[in-house]
């Protein structure tokens, strides 16, 4: 019977074997194997028996599936594959066995529910695991995921910038031009925070139809704009000053 490892970095999260006859990856929790991250789209991936091998076949997620570093629609999974959903690789085991059941291919995953907006991936850790692997692309968007062409705009956008005023980070100027910012100690953290007692993410900062939007990221974590304590997103503006564990950063934009 096949296998799945989930694994982050070096660790092996989950195990699961393929006994359904359609096993779906996904964020929300009736998939087969459960990723709660929000890189993960809610119904990203499914696999399956086809004939005599089985097949990854993307659910239209938002930051794609990857085998091998190769981008994929659908492909045939072959013993030791690592595929890439979001920052987390699954690794696929095959013992050569056929599984008791099996569905059509056309078969569709679970209907997708209402839930948060998936996070496209904008961090360094993930594009230097990806830029490794990936196929260069016509045209790429974060991490050489090909854009639409759709998405093109002649309409200059302009850019935010921090710049830190007190506490220690890894820079004192970050350029904010992807999609998503982590602001935390993690080595994933596009912002990193330095110090024994930092928190591994404290604050995320997304950009959407050019503006820019900061939201706290955890429980404990607290983020003050101005010097007034915020709860949920809020846009960031022209000269705003932003504190957030320890830190405190001003935000402009620039053209």
């Amino acid at each position: 019977m096949a296998k799945l490892y989930l694994k982050f970095e070096q660790a092996t999260l989950k195990e699961a074997s393929l006994t359904q006859a359609v096993f779906t990856i996904g964020r929300v929790p009736d998939n087969s194997l459960q990723i709660d991250n929000l890189a993960v789209s809610g119904h990203h991936a499914k696999i399956y028996w086809d004939n005599d091998h089985y097949v990854i076949e993307d659910l239209g997620s938002l930051n794609g599936t990857w085998v091998n570093g190769q981008r994929v629609g659908k492909a045939t999974l072959r013993d030791g594959d690592r595929i890439a959903i979001g920052k987390h690789f699954v690794e696929f085991k095959d013992e050569g066995f056929k599984p008791l059941s099996t569905v059509p291919a056309a078969a569709a995953g679970p209907a997708t529910p209402k839930l948060d907006e998936t996070v496209v991936l904008d961090t360094k850790k993930a594009q230097e695991i990806i830029a490794a692997k990936a196929a260069p692309v016509a045209a790429s968007g974060p991490l050489g995921l090909s854009k639409p062409a759709s998405d093109a705009t002649s309409t200059k956008e302009r850019v935010g910038m921090l710049n830190v005023l007190e506490g220690r980070t890894d820079q004192a100027q970050y350029v904010l031009t992807g999609k998503m910012a982590m602001i935390g100690k993690s080595s994933m953290a596009t912002i990193r925070l330095k110090g024994f007692f930092k928190p591994k993410t404290a604050a995320l900062i997304s950009r959407r139809d050019n503006k820019y939007f900061i939201s706290a990221s955890g429980d404990k974590a607290k983020v003050k704009i101005n010097s007034e304590e915020i709860s949920g997103q809020h846009e960031l503006k022209e000269g705003d000053i932003l504190e957030v564990a320890g830190m405190k950063a001003a935000f402009s934009l620039q053209d």
